[in-house]
């Protein structure tokens, strides 16, 4: 009994702090992800220890990061994003490209095999679309091209990062390295974004009146929820990340003439949820290996190239755009948050980095994490200003 009583304990302190933390940085003008990021470095292990790492907790980060990339798809017109596919495919390619080339250079440098920097290497890929997305969703911003391009990118980065991913592990382990399954992998993982795009929108365009054939008032926002944990299931045995899925399923539904419906259903879910996941990601920073000197140069050296690598490949993909649309993309492109985490564990499982190693790339993804929402939020704003 008293193990569920301590998560009850849990969620209120984790739920509170976020709500704290938002209210703050908002009231300087800063996006209120920031805060409650930061609100998990506070109250997790690292400094008060009031929130301990527990799977309870990680599995509602889960759903809130899942419901976030749904909803932010509801806002996004699959035609909106055939128009920007091909700066979005470049911004994609480039944000993989450079910062993998910079981030293997800095391992090699810092002492690791060339089989052990590519590992590294593969936590400066991918972008973290939760962290843009939420941005973006609280500046009204998601209408814009260089929006469409950031999502269009994170989708097809993430699809890159998982072939890498599955190449330096092999690379770890020994094993041979099979084009040909690779190639496979790939092709089913393409494949799943595109035939759920453009099937399932065609399909949601035609079934909208089922999703009232239901008793239930609230049945076109139930069964939408069902496709977004299906499709979120769906995408993981694909080898992707669960928001790709998420992202898909928002996508499809807003094809639906319910979908501000939607929209609207939505929000009091994600007001509820989503703060989990920020500041979960923020719980996760062990300060203590950081707490010195030598550790903490490194650190700003390493979250410099993560910034850099992102911001040239994002700018050069997009440079079509112009050069504001450019800077707007490749600021947006830099948030690494949970898929560096998610390549610093498995790095860590297999014995490929040492417990400071492990603290730098969390910390540097959450460090871009952070970075990135007021810059983004500056930027539009300054836009809009100009507009």
């Amino acid at each position: 009994m008293a193990h569920g009583s301590d998560i009850l304990l849990s969620l209120f302190i984790v739920f509170v702090a976020a709500q704290i933390g938002a209210e703050l940085v908002q009231r300087v003008k800063l996006p209120g992800v920031v805060g409650e990021i930061a609100a998990g470095c506070i109250v997790g292990p690292s400094l008060l220890g009031w929130v301990q790492p527990a799977e309870a907790l990680d599995v509602l980060a889960e759903i809130g990061v899942v419901l976030l990339l749904f909803s932010v798809g509801l806002e996004t017109r699959l035609d909106e994003m055939k128009r920007v596919g091909r700066s979005a495919l470049l911004v994609g390619v480039l944000g993989v490209i450079v910062p993998f080339a910079l981030g293997s250079l800095w391992a090699h440098g810092a002492g690791y095999d060339w089989a052990k920097s590519l590992f590294v290497a593969a936590a400066f890929v991918a972008t973290s679309a939760g962290i843009t997305a939420r941005v973006l969703q609280e500046l009204g911003a998601l209408q814009r091209e260089e929006s469409r391009v950031i999502l269009g990118a994170a989708v097809i980065d993430d699809i890159l990062a998982m072939l890498l991913l599955g190449i330096v592990t092999a690379l770890q382990s020994g094993e041979d390295l099979r084009i040909g399954h690779l190639a496979i992998v790939l092709t089913e993982a393409i494949g799943f974004v595109v035939v759920i795009a453009l099937v399932g929108a065609r399909v949601m365009r035609r079934a909208s009146g089922l999703l009232e054939a239901p008793i239930n008032p609230l049945s076109p926002l139930t069964i939408v929820l069902a496709l977004c944990l299906g499709l979120a299931f769906a995408s993981t045995q694909f080898g992707l990340a669960a928001i790709i899925g998420a992202f898909l399923a928002g996508m499809i539904a807003s094809e639906t003439r319910q979908r501000e419906t939607l929209e609207h259903q939505t929000k009091p879910l994600l007001a509820l949820m989503t703060p989990f996941f920020f500041v979960m990601t923020g719980t996760k920073v062990e300060l203590a290996q950081l707490a010195n000197a030598d550790a903490l140069l490194t650190l700003a050296f390493i979250t410099a190239i993560a910034v850099v690598s992102k911001l040239v490949g994002g700018y050069l993909g997009a440079l079509p755009m112009g050069k504001r649309g450019a800077l707007i993309v490749g600021v947006g492109m830099i948030p690494r948050g949970e898929v560096g985490v998610v390549v610093a564990s498995l790095g860590l499982a297999a014995g490929v980095f040492s417990a400071r190693t492990y603290a730098l790339i969390v910390a540097m993804s959450l460090l871009t994490a952070m970075v990135t929402p007021p810059v983004l939020a500056l930027l539009l704003r300054k836009d809009t200003h100009v507009a």
